[in-house]
Formats: C-alpha cells, sequence, structure tokens
C-alpha cells in the first residue's frame, strides 16, 4: 500500500491568513472609533449640560482695589489757584519748590486760555512748610496758585470680593487617544518526517526419514520453506502556529475645532463684584 507524498505548501495555503491579519486590523480600527466615542461622552457629559449650555466652575477671590496709605503730616494735600491768567494755548507746566521733595501736579485750562484747575498727582513728602508754584510754558502769562500742606491720616488697603466663572472644559484633561502603531506577528512552523521500515524473513526446514530393509530399502524427505516480507511507511507531522499583536496608543493632539471651542470660552471668562462697593 503507498501513500502519497505530503506537501507542506498545502498545508499553508490552507490557512486563512485574511482573518488571522485582517481580524486584529479590524479591531484595532473598531478600537480607534470606540476611542473617538469615548472622547464625545466626554465632553458632552463633562462640558455641557443636557440643554447644551457650558458648565463653568465658580471660584470667588479677595481683589485689591486700593493700596495701603500712610499717614504723614508733611505732604501738599491742595493747591489753589489765586489767579486763572490770560492767554494759554496749552496747559503750562506746574513747578513745586520747597524743603521737601516728590510734589508734583497738572494744570488744565479753559476754553477762553485760563488756567481753571490744578490736579496733584503726587502729594511728596518732607514739607515743613507749603512749596511755592510756578506756572511756565503754555504761551500765556499770570497764572498763580497757593499751596497748603495737611495730615494724612494712613488708610488700609481695600479689597473687593470677586467672582470668576471658568469653563470646566479649560481646566481638564481631554482624552484624545489614537492608535499611533500596529504589528501583527504571524508564525507558522510545519515539521514533516517520513519513515520506511522494510523487514525480511526467510526460513527452510527438511526431514530425511530412511528405512532400510535388506536387500532393499526406502527414504522419505520431508523439507518445507518459507518467505516473510513486512514493510511500513508514514508520515509523522508536527505543527506549530503563533500569533502576536502589538498595539500603541498615545495621546493625540487637540483637534482644531476642540481648540477653537476652548479658546471661545476662555475669552468668556470674566471677573465679577459679588456685591456693588459702598459709595
Amino acid at each position: 500500500m503507498s501513500l502519497s507524498k505530503y506537501n507542506p505548501g498545502q498545508e499553508l495555503a490552507s490557512i486563512d491568513f485574511e482573518s488571522m491579519i485582517g481580524g486584529p486590523l479590524i479591531s484595532v480600527v473598531n478600537a480607534q472609533a470606540q476611542a473617538s466615542m469615548s472622547s464625545v461622552d466626554f465632553i458632552q457629559k463633562v462640558g455641557f449640560t443636557e440643554d447644551k449650555d457650558p458648565i463653568y466652575v465658580s471660584f470667588k477671590y479677595p481683589k485689591q482695589v486700593a493700596p495701603y496709605q500712610e499717614g504723614n503730616t508733611d505732604q501738599v494735600v491742595s493747591i489753589t489757584i489765586s489767579n486763572g491768567g490770560t492767554g494759554y494755548t496749552s496747559a503750562p507746566t506746574v513747578t513745586l519748590t520747597g524743603d521737601g521733595t516728590g510734589a508734583t501736579a497738572t494744570a488744565f485750562i479753559n476754553g477762553s486760555g485760563v488756567v481753571d484747575s490744578i490736579d496733584i498727582t503726587n502729594q511728596g513728602s518732607g514739607y515743613t512748610s507749603p512749596p511755592t508754584i510756578a506756572f511756565t510754558g503754555g504761551d500765556g502769562s499770570g497764572a498763580a496758585a497757593v499751596s497748603a500742606l495737611g495730615t494724612q491720616v494712613a488708610r488700609a488697603a481695600q479689597f473687593q470680593d470677586m467672582k470668576i466663572e471658568v469653563p470646566i472644559l479649560t481646566m481638564l484633561p481631554i482624552p484624545f487617544i489614537r492608535i499611533d502603531e500596529t504589528t501583527v506577528d504571524f508564525n507558522a512552523k510545519i515539521n514533516s518526517v517520513e519513515s520506511r521500515n522494510v523487514e525480511t524473513e526467510f526460513g527452510i526446514k527438511g526431514d530425511l526419514t530412511v528405512k532400510q530393509r535388506w536387500p532393499g530399502g526406502s527414504a522419505k524427505l520431508s523439507v518445507s520453506a518459507s518467505y516473510k516480507r513486512k514493510s511500513q511507511q508514514g508520515f509523522n507531522i508536527e505543527k506549530t502556529y503563533s500569533m502576536a499583536v502589538h498595539v500603541r496608543a498615545v495621546q493625540d493632539e487637540m483637534p482644531a475645532g476642540m481648540e477653537k471651542l476652548l479658546g471661545i470660552l476662555e475669552n468668556a471668562i470674566v471677573s465679577t463684584p459679588t456685591a456693588i462697593p459702598a459709595a
């Protein structure tokens, strides 16, 4: 009996490579789609209400609206105009001269070319007597004013409670998972061993019997022979298959549309007083 010769190529051809390789790739595509839907669900559930309004987080904090001022008795507290002068086409420069330092003021003119007001921009310090005031420039003349020193009472810093509302999406990392790389490793190992065993057995058996009867006699000879041949052949086949799928996922960059949306929400962040300050 003869056996047909085993062909490993036929064994490999019978493997469904389309499913073996295509299956993991389809799974990766589905995983990417699920990751995208997870991002959509996160944005909708965390960042927006059921009415599609952005969810804000509110904070309260104290804001300084007036700094602390030390008290003293050597500052210029007022300037009184004694003569507005005439002919000024622009505001003249105000100069304060005395034994202290730092006092400055700014003059203003009206439509008639007369100095009608003076604002103290810096009260200075170290004055023991009111500084003298001089006006220069402005194409006019005759303006005059006197200064006065006074007691500046120390004032504590003033704070206003403020409230700020921040969209929660601008404060949280948004998941944007992307499949960056997929590697499919498939190994097929087929070992075939052909074996053949032939056994031959040959035997001869003889028996000679003689009977003597004189003057005559007789003889009997028995001979037997045997031949046996045994042949065996077959295949010993070992199959080994292995498959490994390597997937590398990374945090993707924020989509342009989401970045634009967060920019709009950031521009909507404003601070508002929690109460109207007392006059």
